[in-house]
């Protein structure tokens, strides 16, 4: 599968380090004092400072969920989603939706929560019980 890049907006610098780098451990690339780029598990991030930060919209509803658009996440195997929850977890930061199994025992079971960053971006991560059900329909 190939990597995408994905610019967004933040509200500071030093905010975003402190999420990215220092919380989820994603290694900094390139950066000026108004951009920051991440490895996002294997990703390009490219956050730009904003004044400007779009209102969020609770329009999905994902198995009766109320989930923020536009969002942004990332596939995780079990082992690495577990190690993210964990990294959140112990810096204490809030879950807009807790870890929790979606669709158990049909296709495209999966482990799945949602965070905001310290911009308020929302992020979600998954972990896929089968890898080969995450494009397939029920």
């Amino acid at each position: 599968m190939s990597s995408f890049h994905y610019a967004f907006k933040v509200k500071d610098i030093e905010s975003t380090r402190k999420f990215y780098a220092e919380i989820l451990g994603c290694t900094e690339g390139r950066s000026t004092e108004t951009w920051i780029d991440f490895d996002f598990f294997g990703n390009q991030l490219s956050a730009h400072i904003s004044q400007d930060r779009p209102l969020l919209d609770y329009c999905g509803q994902v198995d009766g969920i109320s989930v923020p658009i536009p969002h942004f996440g990332c596939l995780l195997d079990v082992s690495d989603f577990q190690i993210v929850q964990q990294k959140l977890e112990t810096a204490k930061i809030d879950f807009l939706i807790k870890p929790q199994k979606r669709y158990e025992g049909k296709i495209g079971e999966q482990l799945t929560m949602f965070v905001f960053d310290f911009s308020e971006n929302p992020i979600e991560f998954k972990a896929f019980s089968d890898n080969d059900e995450v494009f397939l329909n029920s």
